[in-house]
């Protein structure tokens, strides 16, 4: 009952979250300066077609029915038209939303498998180890994401040709071109993570590896692979999908760059193109994404840890 709890808890805690996101992306967009309606006429717009331009798109009402409008259409599934190209941007989201989710996924997936292998190896390894693996972590965190790109792209599509330099292919056209256009960009992506992931899962075997429970099954002869594969990751686990779940927030905001940089036709390039045009409800559906995005994985994250330590439910419950 406990558990039950939690999740019915959880579940309603991202009810204000998600409202208090709307009402912020619809604020801090009529912040920045610049008038949409000009950048979409262009310089040579007169006053009086500003004007009715402004009513049509429904600028020239109060902020707060402007808000209540977009919201309304929010809770039925209307997420507006762009300003520039007239459509949907429902379907412009069905889209470019796969993309991106394809790129995050893929790049966290592979952050994981060479953060958390790498850590447990740090965390029962040699001095050399740790000091290889501390050099992992300090380039990983160092370098930036545009950086590791274009030097990635100077080596394996400029000077090697082995992989395209930009540009996408559906996964559901061309399964083996679209991973081609994937490494690179995932691979840039990754990097800083893996560097995260690792930091935190070494730190947190070591602490669950200096338990006496630990010291009383190395006495019972159980050897190093199945102390840390079958007891040190199960307990350091939630310690490390907390840190997985923090950085996928960071994964999403890296996303933005990386699309821009290698072209793929995501949620994060759109939202760059429509801030560069004043495109207020393609960026507010491209920025609500995004936040959803992070929202709903937050709360897979507390699910996932509450179900590897029931403690936390416990607490929460109480």
């Amino acid at each position: 009952m406990t558990r039950l709890t939690f999740v019915v808890r959880r579940l309603l805690l991202t009810i204000p979250v998600l409202w208090v996101m709307t009402l912020f992306v619809f604020m801090i967009l009529r912040l920045i300066p610049g008038d949409p309606v000009r950048t979409m006429l262009g310089f040579r717009a007169t006053p009086e077609n500003v004007a009715v331009a402004r009513h049509q798109l429904g600028l020239d009402e109060p902020l707060w029915r402007q808000y209540v409008g977009w919201l309304g259409g929010l809770l039925h599934g209307d997420l507006g038209n762009d300003l520039i190209s007239h459509a949907p941007l429902s379907e412009l989201m069905s889209q470019r939303l796969p993309v991106t989710l394809e790129l995050t996924v893929l790049s966290m997936l592979l952050a994981i498998v060479i953060g958390v292998t790498l850590g447990a190896w740090a965390a029962v390894g040699s001095r050399r180890v740790r000091s290889l693996t501390d050099g992992a972590v300090v380039l990983g965190v160092s370098i930036p994401d545009f950086w590791l790109g274009i030097m990635l792209v100077l080596l394996f599509a400029a000077t090697l040709g082995w992989l395209p330099p930009s540009g996408y292919v559906p996964f559901s056209d061309d399964p083996a071109g679209n991973l081609r256009y994937m490494v690179l960009p995932v691979a840039t992506l990754a990097g800083a993570e893996a560097a995260y992931i690792l930091r935190t899962t070494r730190g947190a075997m070591e602490s669950v590896l200096q338990r006496p429970s630990m010291t009383y099954l190395r006495a019972k002869g159980i050897g190093p692979f199945r102390m840390v594969a079958g007891h040190g990751l199960r307990n350091a686990a939630p310690t490390v999908v907390t840190v997985i779940g923090i950085q996928f927030g960071v994964l999403l905001g890296g996303a933005i760059v990386v699309e821009t940089l290698f072209g793929l036709p995501g949620v994060g390039r759109l939202i760059v193109t429509s801030i560069n045009q004043r495109n207020y409800p393609a960026v507010q559906a491209g920025v609500l994404a995004v936040a959803t995005l992070f929202v709903l994985v937050s709360l897979a994250v507390d699910l996932v840890v509450a179900w590897l330590d029931p403690r936390v439910a416990d607490g929460v419950g109480t």
